[in-house]
């Protein structure tokens, strides 16, 4: 172990306080000085969510307030860690998994905000499901186009001080959005035992970007087929409010060496991102890295 890993993991802290009790699902939040955000995101947890659950954020740096706002909260059951230094997504989220007391957990950004019913219709599938090898999202509202297929496109606001969250409130369950294929982004929810199996979120996909396919490759490697992101589970996504502060790791470049295909290639060709949800995969063309033109570009980025 180099020592600034073992002086990484020893200046954690941990704050445990929910109480011990049975909850339907376990929400795991990074969050890296974005205090109005991570309050906003609390909010509509406490606010929207039907079903019983525990919160655990991990506090990167928290020197804008927020460790003091969380340890202000007595009366709050939220659990929290604590790191002196920004220790970036994939870390954080793992190290919060020890805290975890319920069968599920979903792993969410600081800067959505769940409307109401996101975690009902999100467990109602899972009940449904005759498995617990599956990866479900929530599908998320954002107020720029982008080419992600998985979205709603509705601008509400690309900041908290232009959102209009009763008018959002009023009009989500009006926009329509059927089941989609091809769960990878967050809010996502998996079985603990399928995320421990797995391992989590990469480490070498620090701070965080990329990280999403590269965890639902793991997962079709192992065996998962169900990727399915639920139409009437609806959050509010502000877009990029932490990520897009940072120099990110390049992603794109590290998913292609690993898997010697690109993730455009994994979202597209064999987990139909974004198309009408029809089933569980069945033909999964992994060979796809054998290609010669997919040995071409592995060979020129490694």
């Amino acid at each position: 172990m180099h020592q600034r890993d073992r002086v990484m993991i020893d200046q954690l802290v941990t704050y445990r306080r929910s109480p011990d009790r049975e909850y339907q699902y376990s929400v795991l939040i990074p969050s890296w000085n974005n205090l109005p955000y991570l309050k906003n995101c609390l909010e509509g947890l406490r606010s929207h969510s039907g079903l019983p659950h525990q919160v655990i954020v991990f506090v990167n740096e928290g020197s804008d307030g927020t460790l003091e706002w969380l340890k202000g909260r007595d009366a709050d059951n939220t659990d929290f860690i604590h790191s002196d230094i920004n220790l970036g997504i994939c870390y954080g989220v793992n190290l919060c998994r020890p805290l975890v007391k319920s069968a599920y957990l979903v792993y969410m950004n600081d800067d959505m905000y769940p409307l109401p019913g996101w975690d009902r219709a999100l467990i109602d599938v899972a009940d449904q499901l005759d498995t617990h090898h599956f990866m479900l999202s929530s599908t998320m509202i954002e107020p720029v186009e982008t080419a992600n297929r998985c979205v709603i496109v509705r601008d509400y606001g690309n900041e908290l001080q232009t959102f209009r969250k009763e008018q959002l409130l009023h009009e989500y369950r009006t926009l329509e959005k059927d089941d989609w294929q091809g769960s990878t982004w967050p809010p996502v929810l998996l079985h603990r035992d399928l995320w421990d199996m797995v391992g989590g979120l990469s480490a070498e996909f620090s701070p965080g970007h990329y990280s999403d396919p590269d965890l639902s490759f793991k997962l079709l490697r192992a065996g998962v087929r169900i990727f399915m992101g639920v139409g009437e589970s609806r959050v509010y996504h502000f877009g990029s409010k932490s990520t897009g502060r940072i120099k990110r790791n390049n992603g794109r470049r590290q998913f292609l060496r690993k898997y010697g295909i690109s993730s455009h290639v994994f979202n597209r060709r064999i987990l139909k991102l974004g198309a009408p949800y029809s089933g569980p995969l069945t033909e999964v063309p992994l060979e796809l890295h054998r290609h010669p033109w997919y040995r071409f570009k592995r060979r020129f980025y490694m």
